[in-house]
């Protein structure tokens, strides 16, 4: 669904530990000035004053009424009901605070809240890889389509969400796609996320460079050394995102295993993937092995890195073959290859959430 020409307005906001930022969508695009405001943390009373300026800012600087208040909010939290849990970034929100059913009767319209991994994924699927990846697919004139979209957000956390057939899949417990929390290959009494992370990154070139780690650079400087582009170590930097790739690849294998779609990555580390989506790719197509030391694939389908234009062209193509249909003799076109592609971000971390956010009050007011 688009709601690129839909003239009805959602006012939204952004969440941090520092600040929030708070704006307005109009078929897709923002209409407002951001208003950006304290967090105040520390302090619900504050912290809830602050909220309700914010909107009142953004509904002063509109012209129209907006019909929906939809945003992205740290978890845990149970968001079909608005409830937010104990945050670390924002401490005065422990012991559950009805944040939605707040707002609710503050601007007597509906507020929808959820993760920005799952808003980050609705985007996609709306308007970023989903979408691009199914019309390549049209002009190849392939039969093979795709519904169903995994996306991941690679930052200082290890996020992701899932889009099941334009719906997305929160769970019974709003705990769906965390996939933060399955197991870290490289460090099996860990979880992934402290691989799959700045801080795992940064951790990872300081061990094979012998660095201190409070001395380490962040990942942008990491990922500039390993192209060559700064001095340092660059054989660590290069090791250090392959290893990074590794973990998030091993993840994904196992995400996709039971999700069978499309990949799509977002966050701050996105804009590395030169240096780790091989890996990515490489884990995913890797083998496992029987008790009698057999090897069999780490996935029953094959992973394809949608960045690289050879594998690109390779997964559009498929195994596009015509056979006959008993009886009748009638020919049909038939692709054998069951492939999951993994790409980057069309849209960009930041407006896929945003869309996201405005979609999903959309199509939560349409479906109601």
């Amino acid at each position: 669904m688009e709601y690129d020409a839909d003239k009805r307005i959602v006012m939204t906001l952004d969440a941090g530990g520092t600040n929030f930022v708070f704006s307005a969508i109009q078929g897709n695009e923002e209409i407002s000035g951001q208003i950006i405001l304290p967090s105040n943390a520390n302090d619900l009373n504050a912290c809830i004053s602050t909220i309700i300026d914010g909107f009142n800012k953004v509904k002063k600087d509109i012209r129209g009424e907006p019909v929906a208040i939809s945003f992205a909010f740290p978890g845990p939290a149970d968001y079909p009901n608005g409830i937010i849990g104990d945050l670390g970034n924002l401490p005065c929100f422990r012991g559950g605070i009805a944040l939605g059913p707040m707002l609710k009767s503050v601007f007597n319209i509906p507020v929808y809240i959820n993760n920005d991994g799952d808003l980050f994924v609705y985007g996609e699927a709306i308007d970023g890889l989903l979408p691009y990846i199914n019309e390549e697919l049209e002009i190849a004139g392939s039969p093979k389509r795709y519904h169903n979209l995994f996306g991941v957000t690679l930052g200082t956390g290890f996020g992701a969400g899932i889009v099941r057939n334009g719906e997305l899949f929160i769970g019974d417990n709003a705990a769906g796609a965390e996939i933060w929390t399955l197991r870290n290959k490289i460090n099996t009494h860990s979880f992934a996320e402290e691989g799959a992370s700045i801080r795992g990154i940064k951790r990872s070139y300081a061990k094979k460079s012998g660095m201190d780690i409070k001395k380490v650079p962040e990942p942008i400087d990491i990922y500039t050394i390993g192209l060559g582009k700064l001095p340092g170590n660059k054989n660590s930097a290069i090791d250090a995102f392959r290893e990074f790739g590794e973990i998030v690849g091993d993840a994904l294998a196992s995400a996709t295993a039971l999700i069978d779609g499309l990949v799509v990555i977002g966050g701050g580390l996105a804009g590395a993937c030169e240096l780790f989506l091989p890996a990515v790719i490489s884990e995913m197509n890797g083998f496992m092995e029987t008790y009698d030391g057999e090897h069999i694939n780490r996935m029953e389908s094959k992973a394809f890195n949608l960045e690289d234009i050879n594998d690109k062209a390779a997964f559009i193509r498929g195994d596009v073959k015509e056979i006959k249909v008993p009886v009748t003799g009638e020919k049909i076109l038939y692709d054998p290859l069951k492939r999951v592609g993994v790409g980057i971000s069309r849209l960009g971390t930041s407006r896929s959430v945003s869309l996201g956010a405005y979609a999903f009050a959309l199509h939560m007011l349409d479906k109601n």
